[in-house]
């Protein structure tokens, strides 16, 4: 289906690729190697070419998207399937459609071939008609088909028809880039489950748990149910709910939410609510319930034509009146803006190849019409501009026995072998400092608040203050001041005791992101408002947004808050790209013109985000918006070739008589020069996907490991 695409592909990219050269040879360099400017341009038109397939099929996406959800191997498997059992009908009606115009004996043959490939066509104007909106570029096909079969011009009627068929490939592949799947924010969640039943634990299936059940969670699971920890104590992740900096400590008594990681400790809850009745269930439902932005977008390039088609019908109208029937569909072949039903889909398909091969998966190609527009940018803050591990800012000395490294090889050691992000940082700045961790003679690993273990001779005992308080240790004067200070400051503190006394505390801070200051400098400089809303207390977030230079921030703010926020700022007339990365921020990323997630975020928001940042950093959002606006110098460019010829093929039947052959040709020319307009940028971008192929090599890299697995 796509052969012929090729081949005008391939005529307009010599003449692409000499306007992209930054300058000619000079005589001595021709001289040496005559045959290395022909070389070069045959490889650009192969890669061309490859890029062209790859765009419209959206390989490389699919392979970005099988590394958020392997689960969509069977159903991409599928679409391929039928895809090549479509290009074979299709491949036979275009002969068929051919051999019937050439040979009239087989004129109705053809006709019903003709009529087979138009049958997309046909049927989207019968959808947009139901709608009650028939004038609808498809229409003006309708009306055309009709009149040229009616006045006998089968072979161009075939050969427009084959043409069509192809760019409504074209089209509905684009169309596909905006559908959405329901969210399942249970993605997270193992098969089967522990309880605890008449003192036995069993395991059972995920689906069967039910009220009054009592589940048995571990240290380092995801927490599936909303309850009440019935024994044991532990520590717990919430941001991706609450959107909380620093883990939660909870024991007997306490509530516990469905989506949670338990980091440390042992816990058996008596389920109160599970299933679809959950906090964040109910959240998935609002999504689900919650009408996209996007949804009420019409496809750019045919909301184009279809306001142009009335001026078309008109001409049409008037020509028929004054120079006859023949002229009349000369002038329909006008097509005045028509082309941009393929042309703006084409230029989609093709920006979302350049961001797939930078590392930025865009599953929704109508999202580059709102980010060209977009003037507000608003952060979620945990886990989207500071990362998940905290660093160890200070080390508090309450006794002069020991130095901070020995604390810090003492506190590394009791943590190394734990997998929650505090004891990575721990062990991480011990690293970082070049400090040999001892090992341990005699470890005891309490579940709960805190660790101790024995070493070098010593009792080692790390922990949270109500830690150190449950094993008598006495606590300082000067400890209430320090924690106080830390407060303020959104940090946290773990108090390190040897042998029964309290001798420091580690400071810990949120880690920013690397790349966030650098970012939001350069958004700063675009002039974009920028936003800071998080579930966060109100001191970490204060802090967090002075230290980045934002002006504006939003602490405490439930999840539907935070989507009222968004519409809030919609309401004052601002475009609002939302940046999030919890399940909290799922109803926010959905309300928003535009949506962005990272990967490594919650399934449930990278299946809601428009835009997925595959490597899992800040880095790629200054380029997206560099893109996007070349994507708008594109579109403008695609308009001019959109409607020009149509223009002068007008003039020509009325000032010259041309004939309906001429219409075709300038029509065609046309889309020859919209072809080449679209095929620039990745002309234009072939190099520099060249010089950056770590994205592409990480994803590849990470689809073969995630189908070994499977």
């Amino acid at each position: 289906m796509l052969l012929e695409l090729f081949l005008v592909g391939a005529g307009v990219s010599a003449y692409l690729r000499k306007r992209t050269q930054a300058a000619p040879a000079t005589a001595e360099e021709q001289l040496l190697s005559p045959d290395k400017e022909q070389l070069q341009s045959e490889r650009s038109h192969k890669n061309l070419l490859t890029d062209l397939k790859t765009a419209i099929l959206g390989s490389d996406r699919q392979q970005q998207e099988l590394v958020l959800n392997p689960e969509k191997q069977q159903e991409l498997e599928e679409y391929r399937r039928a895809s090549n059992r479509n290009f074979r009908l299709t491949s036979i009606a275009a002969g068929v459609a051919l051999f019937g115009a050439i040979f009239p004996a087989f004129t109705l043959v053809g006709i019903g071939a003709v009529l087979y490939l138009s049958k997309e066509i046909f049927a989207t104007f019968w959808k947009y008609a139901k709608q009650g909106h028939v004038l609808n570029v498809y229409l003006l096909y309708v009306v055309m088909a009709i009149g040229m079969i009616a006045d006998g011009h089968f072979v161009i009627l075939a050969i427009a028809s084959i043409l069509s068929a192809i760019a409504m490939k074209i089209v509905k592949k684009a169309e596909e880039t905006s559908q959405h799947q329901l969210l399942n924010v249970f993605q997270g969640h193992p098969a089967k489950v522990w309880i605890e039943k008449d003192g036995v634990e069993l395991q059972v299936d995920f689906s069967s748990i039910t009220k009054g059940d009592l589940v048995i969670v571990n240290g380092g699971e995801i927490i599936p149910v909303d309850g009440i920890i019935q024994t044991g104590i532990g520590t717990i992740d919430q941001h991706v709910l609450t959107g909380e900096s620093q883990p939660v400590e909870r024991e007997i008594g306490d509530k516990v939410f469905a989506s949670t990681l338990l980091l440390s400790g042992r816990m058996v809850i008596l389920v109160e609510v599970a299933g679809e009745d959950t906090i964040a269930d109910n959240i998935g439902k609002i999504l689900n319930d919650t009408q996209h932005y996007t949804d009420n977008v019409m496809a750019r390039g045919q909301k184009v034509a279809d306001d142009l088609l009335p001026v078309e019908l008109c001409v049409g109208a008037v020509t028929i009146a004054t120079l006859g029937f023949t002229a009349s569909l000369a002038a329909l072949w006008s097509n005045l803006g028509s082309n941009m039903v393929v042309l703006g889909p084409l230029s989609t398909l093709n920006y979302l190849q350049i961001l797939s091969r930078r590392g930025i998966l865009v599953k929704d190609g109508r999202v580059f019409e709102a980010l060209g527009k977009v003037d507000t940018i608003v952060f979620d803050k945990t886990g989207t501009l500071t990362l998940e591990q905290p660093a160890v800012h200070k080390i508090h000395l309450l006794n002069t026995e020991y130095d901070e490294n020995t604390i810090l090889a003492y506190a590394a050691a009791a943590e190394q072998r734990l997998p929650h992000p505090i004891a990575q940082a721990i062990v991480a700045k011990a690293n970082e400092a070049s400090i040999v961790i001892p090992e341990i003679a005699d470890a005891q690993y309490e579940l709960g608040y805190g660790i101790q273990a024995t070493i070098e001779g010593k009792l080692i005992q790390v922990g949270s203050l109500r830690f150190m308080q449950q094993k008598n240790i006495a606590i300082p004067e000067a400890v209430p001041p320090l924690q106080i200070q830390a407060e303020a400051t959104g940090y946290s503190l773990i108090y390190v005791a040897i042998n029964g006394k309290l001798i420091s505390m580690l400071e810990l801070c949120p880690t920013i992101r690397p790349e966030a200051t650098e970012v939001i400098q350069t958004l700063k400089q675009r002039g974009l408002n920028l936003y800071i809303i998080s579930g966060d207390h109100e001191a970490p977030t204060r802090h967090l947004a002075k230290q980045l230079g934002i002006e504006h921030y939003f602490a405490e703010t439930l999840p539907e808050n935070k989507a009222k926020l968004i519409n809030q700022l919609k309401e004052e007339e601002h475009c609002v790209c939302f940046i999030g990365d919890g399940i909290n921020d799922a109803i926010a990323l959905k309300s928003a013109q535009a949506s962005i997630s990272i990967k490594g975020a919650s399934s449930i928001a990278t299946d809601v985000a428009q835009i997925v940042f595959m490597d899992g950093s800040l880095h790629r959002l200054p380029t997206l918006f560099q893109l996007s606006d070349e994507f708008e110098r594109t579109m403008n460019k695609n308009l001019l070739s959109a409607v020009v010829p149509g223009a002068i093929n007008i003039a020509g039947i009325y000032l010259l008589h041309t004939r309906i052959a001429i219409s075709v040709a300038i029509y065609y020319m046309g889309t020859v020069v919209g072809l080449g307009n679209t095929l620039q940028p990745l002309l234009k971008h072939q190099d520099e996907q060249q010089e950056h192929p770590t994205d592409e090599s990480i994803i590849k890299a990470e689809t073969e490991v995630s189908d070994k697995a499977n």
